[in-house]
């Protein structure tokens, strides 16, 4: 139930903060604020939020390094991080992806638009994308990825991804040689409710190769993206 899930508020405009969270605790959210990167960091750790609403632009530390600092952290690795920007050029978007954003929104601030938004957000769970069928564990190749903690093991290394990563990763693995088309896998990761383009795909690709390596993930060349096993 909404009442039971809390939102962190994380902008340096107490205009828009008061807006947002007049809206959320109207929906029933429970609602904490911060100004800035490094203090939202500060909140999130005493309060653990299910959804964390950055801006990208502010003093101290900007929405990007917060978000890329907060998922480094083992308990931040499943926490919904969506970006708040009025700046609507792709890099933006692109870095928000890079560090592990789940979702991207352009200010100016519609209530409405917005509050959808998070309610589809915070509707998503991981046994959405990948088939009620599985298997906690997913052994394939030398990795072993583990759904419950959302890590990747080989051998005695170990591999923290970000959400998106490792649902990707998991579709990918959960049907090995198979081609996922872009449009599959925008519809079983980000739905949808979630205006993403097919750059967003492949900053999360490299991303994962750049974690786990290049052999695993294959480009089929004008179609998509498939998990080799050789």
């Amino acid at each position: 139930m909404a009442s039971k899930q809390k939102i962190l508020v994380v902008d340096d405009e107490a205009d828009i903060v008061e807006l947002i969270s007049y809206n959320l605790t109207k929906e029933g959210y429970q609602v904490y604020t911060a100004a800035n990167g490094k203090e939202g960091i500060k909140v999130a750790k005493e309060v653990y939020p299910d959804l964390i609403i950055l801006d990208v632009m502010m003093p101290e530390m900007d929405g990007i390094e917060a978000c890329r600092l907060m998922r480094s952290m083992p308990e931040f690795k499943q926490t919904f991080m969506v970006f708040l920007t009025a700046r609507s050029e792709e890099y933006s978007e692109i870095a928000g992806f890079h560090v592990g954003a789940d979702d991207y929104i352009a200010k100016p601030i519609k209530p409405r638009a917005l509050m959808s938004r998070i309610n589809a957000i915070l509707r998503r769970n991981t046994s959405e994308v990948i088939d009620d069928q599985a298997t906690d564990k997913l052994e394939i190749s030398d990795l072993v990825i583990d759904r419950d903690s959302f890590l990747v093991y080989r051998g005695e290394e170990k591999f923290v991804l970000a959400k998106k990563e490792f649902e990707l990763l998991y579709l990918l693995a959960s049907k090995p040689n198979k081609v996922f088309t872009r449009e599959q896998i925008l519809k079983a990761i980000w739905e949808d409710s979630v205006v993403v383009t097919n750059r967003t795909i492949d900053v999360h690709i490299r991303k994962l190769r750049e974690k786990i390596g290049d052999s695993y993930v294959t480009t089929v060349k004008g179609v998509g993206y498939k998990f080799e096993l050789n």
